[in-house]
């Protein structure tokens, strides 16, 4: 016959058991953030954005694009998705609209979250997003290399791609850019995620990579929840607070499912 003591214990045992699921199922079921670079850059251009929101409890990924390819680039998403526990909400920046309207059809991902970004239809390549546009100033500022891939000049990148931000910065964000494979450009999805997915745009209107028209146009094709930041084409960078409150709106949306 048990004693006492050992009743307690094991009562204990068994409450510390079913408060450990309830905890694992609450975590579980709280949205995890993966986030997806654009070309000329790497994961360190989200840096200002990720600690906002791991302050909110969040489980943060950015994935490390190869920049080689669309597939390839869809493929390290698929990777980042597979190892999350719970409901995702997929962010991409410019090139990474492209890439995330791909991988976002995996039955993890619940929201899309496009900033200053391409969001092409199924079987639409980056490179038409801007057809009848004006041509933005900072396409003059890439330049092609020897191996077919594509940099963004000093000039580009202080002047075009972050010209809300510190010289400084710039330079560094030169040094640390992400060059693009040119034919990626060309690349064309097979599926439009957000046509399955409730999604959020992010519009920077100074934009000089990619037109603000075109942002528009993206944003009310897909029927984006839109917010437009008056910004450079890195809102992250220059008004991470601002960017980090539209993904945490998806968050919130996704948590009330």
């Amino acid at each position: 016959m048990k004693t006492l003591k050992s009743k307690v214990a094991t009562a204990a045992i068994a409450l510390a058991g079913t408060l450990g699921a309830n905890v694992s199922h609450a975590e579980d079921t709280t949205p995890s953030v993966v986030i997806v670079h654009g070309a000329f850059a790497d994961g360190s251009d989200w840096a200002k954005v990720v600690p906002l929101l791991q302050a909110e409890g969040l489980a943060v990924t950015v994935v490390q694009n190869p920049l080689t390819s669309l597939a390839d680039d869809v493929a390290a998403t698929r990777r980042v998705l597979d190892n999350q526990q719970s409901k995702v909400v997929l962010v991409g920046h410019s090139w990474g609209g492209t890439v995330i309207t791909e991988a976002g059809s995996d039955e993890k991902v619940s929201a899309l979250v496009y900033v200053a970004a391409f969001a092409p239809d199924a079987g639409q390549a980056s490179g038409e997003q801007g057809k009848g546009a004006p041509t933005p100033p900072g396409i003059s500022q890439i330049k092609a290399d020897g191996n077919g891939f594509l940099y963004l000049t000093p000039q580009g990148m202080a002047k075009d791609f972050a010209q809300d931000l510190p010289a400084a910065q710039t330079a560094v964000m030169t040094a640390t850019q992400g060059p693009i494979k040119a034919s990626a450009f060309e690349e064309r999805t097979t599926v439009a995620a957000w046509k399955t997915k409730p999604s959020w745009y992010l519009l920077a209107t100074e934009d000089r990579m990619i037109h603000p028209d075109v942002q528009r146009a993206a944003a009310k094709r897909i029927n984006a929840q839109l917010t437009e930041l008056g910004t450079s084409h890195v809102p992250q960078q220059s008004q991470p607070a601002a960017v980090a409150e539209v993904i945490l709106e998806a968050v919130r949306s996704v948590g009330e499912q």
